[in-house]
């Protein structure tokens, strides 16, 4: 490694469903955040690791930022706002078929406050004019001071590379913070629990309210190399308990099996997989699980 190594943080913001799980993925090249059509589904920040030339990018993946109305809300915007306040620069993506909506016309007041360069990311090209994407872009531009301007499609990954050889250039000078095969900070653990609430949410969209919280309570290796995983699903009533359960078991079952599929391909070994499902009907009031998630437990109600 030669002393020209470059290393630096860049946070991903927007709204819900602006598509930066989406693209966090496409940069790194393989799945390290979760992505739901669900919104707000990303809570605490997810760093995900790229290696560009001889600069490592740290990616973060922060929670939406929308207008919160109850405590865990308010912990995610805060996340959010802490993790682009940090970093070293700052991708604002725009969901483009949405242009100036209140959601980003709030995020851009207060995109003053991040110190790095600021990059503007219109996302979702393919799917309007270009007359309207030239024209959203020069809006923007009237509003803040970005120091760059792309247009891409995370889904598809078109103009993700030019994204991302830019912000590796803008890295500062210094030694890498991670070994140079780590894609992800999130341990085994983490990432196995949020693979699958990301199932539960891609089984139950309509019906569950996205409060749904899994934790990874064992994590035992076997003689046999094999790993024995015991997850527990948090549900805020017995009503939301018995969706997730499905008429004799069919439902849970069908979410197991996906997740462990997925799991296995991260842990790189055969997945034995067995999840319950708890009510715990304050556990959004809960300081412990906020920690479990990485975010901090805001004060009032």
């Amino acid at each position: 490694m030669t002393e020209e190594t470059k290393a630096g943080f860049v946070a991903l913001i927007g709204a819900p469903n602006a598509g930066k799980s989406t693209l966090l993925n496409q940069l790194v090249g393989t799945k390290v955040s979760i992505v739901s059509r669900k919104v707000q589904t990303t809570r605490a920040l997810v760093r995900g690791i790229v290696i560009e030339g001889q600069a490592q990018i740290v990616f973060v993946d922060t929670p939406g930022i929308f207008k919160p109305r109850r405590r865990l809300d308010r912990a995610m915007v805060t996340s959010a706002w802490g993790g682009a306040a940090d970093a070293d620069a700052v991708c604002l993506l725009i969901d483009a078929r949405r242009g100036l909506d209140e959601e980003a016309e709030a995020i851009l007041t207060r995109m003053g406050d991040a110190r790095g360069p600021k990059i503007l990311v219109l996302n979702k090209i393919d799917l309007i004019a270009r007359e309207r994407l030239l024209a959203l872009a020069a809006t923007v531009n009237e509003r803040v001071a970005f120091d760059h301007t792309f247009m891409i499609s995370a889904l598809k990954g078109d103009g993700v590379a030019d994204l991302k050889t830019t912000l590796a250039g803008m890295m500062p000078k210094g030694p890498w913070l991670y070994p140079e095969d780590q894609i992800s900070e999130a341990p085994l653990r983490v990432l196995a629990a949020e693979i699958t609430r990301e199932k539960i949410y891609d089984r139950l969209h309509q019906e569950l309210p996205y409060e749904a919280h899994v934790v990874t309570e064992q994590w035992e290796q076997r003689k046999d190399g094999s790993v024995r995983i015991e997850q527990t699903i948090f549900v805020a009533r017995e009503s939301q308990r018995k969706i997730v359960l499905g008429d004799g078991g069919r439902t849970i079952r069908s979410i197991g099996q996906s997740a462990r599929e997925e799991i296995a391909e991260f842990a790189e070994c055969p997945v034995h997989l067995f999840l319950f499902v708890k009510v715990r009907e304050n556990w959004a009031d809960d300081p412990a699980r906020y920690r479990e998630m990485g975010l901090e437990f805001p004060k009032g109600g």
